[in-house]
């Protein structure tokens, strides 16, 4: 099964994406993933990606498309996969059809308010990387990690001023897509707001699984 993940950061789609690759048996490819494997690989491609991102800049569509046009020719994808993070416009959503015809997208629906609820709330540890947050998940010590007693922490990216900053940018380039799809009939909205398994067991569901 061909699928694309839509949404707003902090809908759960990563969360999801997890449980969802062990149900359907294929790979979770987001565009994040791509670019640090391909900077990984020093290929030239990876080089001129290392440098935007280095410089503040986005990675442009042709680079992205060329990506994950060779990402999906993998034998991995044979089955199908989860596509998270692309296409991002609808000029990619154009090029993904040239190369490749989607079963389903699904659309994790989810109000500002929550997404801000969530996100403030995420606390990061400095040495383990472990998540925490701070009302539904806190480290017994304020500040400290339990898992390795590193930093507990608030990343930038993850202050009020730059969700909605994120979500912005998700309104004006993301969101179109939602319409896109629903016009071609495979569109799929899941509430996002309830637990993971509940939006798991509406996921499994409307994918007929």
């Amino acid at each position: 099964m061909k699928l694309v993940f839509l949404g707003p950061p902090g809908a759960g789609k990563g969360t999801l994406a997890v449980r969802a690759v062990e149900a359907l048996k294929v790979p979770h490819i987001s565009t994040g993933n791509i670019f640090r494997e391909a900077i990984a690989a020093r290929i030239p491609l990876g080089k001129r990606i290392a440098a935007l991102i280095g410089s503040g800049g986005l990675v442009d569509d042709e680079a992205t498309i060329t990506l994950v046009r060779e990402r999906l020719a993998k034998s991995d994808t044979a089955a199908g996969y989860i596509l998270d993070g692309f296409p991002r416009t609808i000029p990619q959503a154009d090029a993904l059809e040239k190369f490749s015809t989607l079963d389903k997208v699904v659309n994790f629906d989810i109000p500002d308010a929550t997404v801000l609820e969530r996100l403030t709330g995420r606390r990061v540890c400095r040495n383990c990387g472990f998540n925490w947050h701070a009302t539904f998940n806190p480290p017994s010590k304020a500040g400290v990690c339990d898992k390795c007693g590193g930093e507990v922490f608030i990343r930038e990216d993850d202050k009020p001023e730059a969700i909605l900053k994120r979500l912005d940018v998700y309104r004006i380039q993301t969101a179109p897509l939602i319409g896109y799809y629903r016009a071609k009939g495979i569109l799929i909205d899941i509430d996002a707001r309830p637990s993971v398994e509940e939006i798991f067991a509406e996921f499994k569901k409307a994918v007929g699984k």
